[in-house]
């Protein structure tokens, strides 16, 4: 009976609701790119077209994960930003097929502006399914007095 109790406990601690969400753990996605972090990519934004966002307030940010969090049970935790010296920067891909991954890159930086590039990549997971998804990313950025300008990859 002892030993019952223990492995249902450890079978309730090891489920994850959450599994498909990408927490980065500071990583980026590139490598020598020192400007954006990484914080999540997921395959639900709720946006059905392609777009980006500059966010420099936490309510702005809490407005963001308010519509990704509305189908998850439990929702994905808001991060910890100090708006004082970091930017969140997010990029909605719109409706994909199955098996994309929205990611932004810095390609170019000058005195007065910073160009992010925009792209879609195939996953590195394989699959045959035709699932319509609106993946995202959300990433972090030091503070800049710098415009922010996104450009597509042709």
């Amino acid at each position: 009976m002892k030993y019952l109790s223990l492995f249902i406990f450890a079978i309730i601690l090891s489920c994850n609701g959450q599994k498909k969400a990408a927490l980065g753990n500071g990583d980026d996605m590139k490598a020598g790119i020192e400007k954006l972090t990484l914080l999540l990519a997921d395959n639900y934004s709720g946006s059905e077209v392609e777009e980006t966002m500059i966010i420099k307030d936490a309510k702005a940010l809490q407005r963001f994960y308010s519509k990704i969090n509305r189908t998850r049970k439990p929702g994905i935790p808001v991060p910890e930003v100090d708006f004082t010296k970091e930017i969140i920067l997010i990029y909605c891909s719109g409706e994909q097929i199955n098996g994309k991954q929205a990611l932004l890159s810095v390609i170019a930086e000058n005195e007065k502006e910073v160009i992010i590039s925009t792209s879609v990549e195939k996953s590195k997971k394989s699959g045959t399914s035709t699932a319509l998804i609106s993946p995202f990313s959300v990433y972090r950025m030091p503070l800049t007095a710098k415009e922010i300008s996104f450009k597509g990859q042709d």
